[in-house]
């Protein structure tokens, strides 16, 4: 039997009889060949269409296993349950960020602008509202032009707006290979495809930008520049401008993930390619995600077109989160919040590293996240499952990957959630787990 296809739909139809089991291992491909009187090269293009389908996940040199999250359409992070410790989200709270929402509020109620405040907001604002962003988002000298600024209701929605406006169905952007899974997610619903770029510790080579353009044409970039997720690499100034030289050759377009900017003070790629770059940012890191504002600067000539985008998906900002979180950003609160959440980041990073000890970690001192790789008695997914039976919720590689199969046997802590004692609890215990195992030895 020559077509891999339809040993790929046998294979299917026994995970789903439950023959094959979530989270059990599949023969090495010479032994699946075997088994099945197969070629070996036609079992490799079995391995493949059964990850392309989403129903196994290949871990490099450790095999191939039935995915464990059968069912979702797209492997992103899922909400934590209530009762875990959440080791998966980046969402810090810190104690003065409930006293900044009442304050704001009542500011809204004493001047009269809450009636202003419950109309109906789009893409461009008001003039103020601009004015007010355009210097919020000023770094390093220079600030974007008011006229260019757009809002929409959160970051996540910013990022869809520009993918939707940035490529067609079908089209490509390059991105880090371990990437924001929302973004993942959002080019899957968009029909785009995202195409892995390699990366050194400061984050996309500029080589590998040209190299996948001269590939197939690339219509834009998906970059996080600063405290990238989930690695935390951070572009020097060198890079940025290497990068910026790139864009400006190639005629590529962008989108610069600026939401983790709050917690280190770097200069945007926006302000080295400002004609070439659309800098999104929101207030969710910020000050807190249930009362957010998704923030866009964008090159002059695509204004419009990102405009175009916000409507068409219904992203619009809404008037009560505009409104109070340009009381944030003029009364001091968003830069107050920043030097606490700055020191508080430094402060759990601090913590992470001593209660994992010897364990190989990587990641930035000024981050709310962190990444493990596992020893190799443990495989991410069965390490990730092991640690909620103990109440602990982290998010495995495979989550992050861009390609299907291909994820490091490692996993993302996020560390801004939990009270600092209950952080050193549930590292303690991730760091015992690490030395034990809940499965037998990979052969």
């Amino acid at each position: 039997m020559s077509d891999y296809r339809v040993i790929a739909d046998a294979v299917a139809a026994e995970i789903a009889a439950g023959d094959l089991k979530p989270g059990e291992r599949l023969p090495p491909q010479r032994q699946f060949a075997y088994a099945r009187g197969i070629a070996v090269s036609t079992a490799s293009r079995v391995y493949t269409e059964l990850t392309r389908r989403g129903l196994v996940l290949g871990e490099v040199g450790r095999g191939t296993y039935v995915r464990s999250d059968l069912g979702a359409a797209v492997p992103i992070l899922p909400e934590p349950p209530q009762s875990a410790i959440d080791l998966q989200r980046t969402l810090s709270a810190l104690p003065e960020q409930e006293a900044a929402l009442a304050d704001a509020l009542a500011a809204l109620a004493r001047t009269g602008a809450m009636g202003t405040a419950l109309d109906q907001v789009g893409p461009h604002g008001t003039p103020r509202a601009r004015a007010v962003a355009a210097r919020f988002l000023a770094r390093h000298g220079r600030a974007p032009d008011p006229d260019d600024i757009l809002f929409t209701g959160n970051g996540r929605q910013g990022l869809a707006a520009a993918l939707a406006a940035l490529a067609k169905p079908g089209e490509r952007i390059g991105c880090e290979p371990l990437t924001y899974p929302v973004a993942k997610g959002i080019a899957a619903r968009l029909g785009i495809a995202l195409v892995p770029l390699a990366v050194d510790d400061e984050g996309i080579l500029p080589e590998a930008i040209l190299q996948a353009h001269r590939a197939a044409p690339l219509s834009g970039l998906y970059i996080q520049p600063t405290l990238q997720n989930p690695l935390g690499l951070t572009m020097g100034a060198g890079r940025r401008g290497a990068i910026a030289r790139v864009l400006a050759a190639t005629g590529l377009v962008a989108v610069e993930d600026a939401v983790y900017s709050v917690l280190a003070d770097e200069e945007a790629l926006a302000a080295r390619a400002p004609d070439r770059t659309i800098l999104v940012d929101s207030l969710s890191k910020r000050v807190m995600p249930g009362l957010t504002l998704g923030l866009i600067a964008a090159p002059p000539d695509w204004t419009d077109r990102l405009a175009a985008s916000i409507r068409q998906g219904g992203w619009s900002a809404t008037g009560v989160p505009l409104a109070a979180g340009l009381h944030w950003m003029t009364d001091g609160t968003v830069d107050r919040l920043a030097v606490a959440k700055r020191a508080d980041a430094r402060a759990r990073q601090a913590v992470a590293r001593d209660c994992l000890g010897d364990l190989p970690i990587r990641g930035h001192a000024g981050a709310y996240h962190l990444w493990m790789e596992l020893p190799e008695t443990w495989r991410a997914e069965a390490y990730v499952a092991a640690a909620l039976r103990r109440g602990i919720a982290l998010t495995p590689a495979s989550a992050f990957a861009v390609t299907p199969g291909h994820a490091p046997n490692a996993v993302r802590m996020a560390l801004a959630a939990p009270p600092l004692s209950e952080l050193a609890r549930a590292l303690h215990s991730l760091r015992r787990l690490a030395f034990t195992s809940d499965e037998p030895a990979v052969e």
